[in-house]
Formats: structure tokens, C-alpha cells, sequence
């Protein structure tokens, strides 16, 4: 997409695996410096992740973040001080079903509960848990489509994947553009203030409803048509490129 007009951008929300961190899980010093600098200038960082409050607060730690976090693909909202500002369920029954589902096309899966992440195994009890995604690890294409086609028929799941191998469920209506959103009106900002950068289909809505949308150099094909702008990919600073044409230059 052409952009004839650079975006005034406010806030910059950044996916993690395959975008912030390179192939070793970790964060550049490339891209440290330039979330810093963006950050002098008053522009607010907001890490947007698939993954859990868990998995993902040593990053905000270490990187200083003083913001909003969006986690589990907006299924959870934090606040600058940690506190919950906001969760969206599945459905347990749901829960339940999608774990039927992965027995019977024997796929390996994982589910994140407001507790725990569970991975190929679940706990007894189901309803013991609050439950914000599941997600399907599925090597063979064919399994896949199916498994994929099995939920679209179900039409009450939000479907994504962070890897041409998975497939990653939420609650219908639930996205990180939507985690983005409210982001947006605690600050009092707009999402046309906003620049959004991700690698993969759970991106996809923060890439298209915020100002400026940029795929990663490794984005799969689809997360690149849907972007305004492509950069370098995780393991080339793809962010900090990003960040230095965008919001520092």
C-alpha cells in the first residue's frame, strides 16, 4: 500500500516471537536502542503477543516498558502497574471440545488458562480454570485443513496461528486490534496513531486497523499483502528498522 503521507505516530504495538525477539528468542541491542529512543520522544511501547502475562513480563522488565500490555492475542489487557484491566473467556464447553478435537486427530496442543499454559496435557477438572485460548501444533497440511475446517463449521472462535504449523483460538471478536483499541482509549489516543508490526495471521488485524500496518521481512505472504510496509526480518532488526524509518527519522 502507498503511503503518501508519514503517519503521526503515538504508540508502537510490536508482536514478540518472529518480530521483537530473533530466532534465539532474544532481543537485539538494535532493537532495544530504538524502542528506547522512541520512548524519549514520548512515543509508548505495547508489546501485543500471543503468548501469556507469564511468558512475556520478563521482556517488558528487562526492556523497561512502562505501558499497556496486550497478551494470549488481546485475550488479556494489563496495565502500566501490572493490574488486570481486562480478560476475555472461552467458553469451557469450548475448551472442552477443542481438547476432543486434538485427541481424535492426535495433534499436539496447548491451552492458556489466567493460571497456566498447558501443553499436551490438560488438568481433571476443566471448569477449575478460567480459559482465554487453545492452540493446535500440526505438522501434516492435510490434518490441518481439516482440524481448521472443523472449527470455521463451529463459527463461535476467533482462528489465527503464529506459525504456518499451528493454529491459535480465542473468543469470537477477540484480536490483538481489538486489545490495541482499548489500549487506545485508556491513552486517549486514536489507532490511526498507532503503528503495528508482526510476522503472523494473529497480526493481521492490529497490521490493518492501525495507521500504519508493517509486516516483517519473514511475515508469512499473507500478513505482507495486508501490510502498508514491509521490513527486515527478526533475525536482520527488523523493529529497530522499522521504528528508525517510521517514528525517528
Amino acid at each position: 500500500m502507498l503511503i503518501n503521507k508519514k503517519p503521526d505516530i503515538k504508540l508502537i504495538a510490536l508482536d514478540m516471537d518472529g518480530t521483537l525477539l530473533d530466532d534465539r528468542h532474544e532481543v537485539t541491542e538494535e532493537n532495544r536502542r530504538a524502542i528506547k529512543e522512541a520512548e524519549k520522544r514520548g512515543v509508548r511501547v505495547v508489546l501485543s503477543t500471543g503468548r501469556s502475562l507469564k511468558t512475556a513480563r520478563d521482556y517488558v522488565l528487562s526492556l523497561e516498558l512502562s505501558s499497556y500490555l496486550v497478551t494470549v492475542n488481546g485475550g488479556e489487557i494489563w496495565g502500566p502497574n501490572g493490574e488486570l484491566v481486562q480478560r476475555s473467556k472461552v467458553d469451557t464447553e469450548h475448551i472442552q471440545w477443542m481438547f476432543e478435537l486434538s485427541q481424535k486427530h492426535k495433534t499436539g496442543f496447548w491451552a492458556t488458562s489466567s493460571e497456566n499454559v498447558w501443553r499436551n496435557n490438560m488438568p481433571k477438572d476443566l471448569f477449575s480454570q478460567e480459559w482465554i485460548k487453545f492452540g493446535f501444533h500440526i505438522e501434516e497440511d492435510e490434518i490441518r485443513e481439516s482440524v481448521l475446517k472443523e472449527l470455521q463449521d463451529k463459527d463461535v472462535f476467533e482462528i489465527s496461528n503464529s506459525s504456518l504449523k499451528n493454529i491459535e483460538v480465542n473468543a469470537l471478536g477477540i484480536n490483538k486490534a481489538v486489545g490495541l483499541q482499548k489500549v487506545c482509549d485508556l491513552l486517549g489516543i486514536s489507532m490511526d496513531n498507532v503503528m503495528a508490526v508482526g510476522d503472523s495471521l494473529n497480526d493481521i488485524a492490529m497490521i490493518t486497523e492501525a495507521g500504519l500496518g508493517v509486516a516483517m521481512g519473514n511475515a508469512q505472504e499473507t500478513v505482507k499483502k495486508a501490510a502498508d510496509d514491509v521490513t527486515g526480518t527478526n533475525q536482520d532488526n527488523g523493529v529497530a528498522q522499522a521504528i528508525e524509518k517510521w517514528v525517528l527519522s
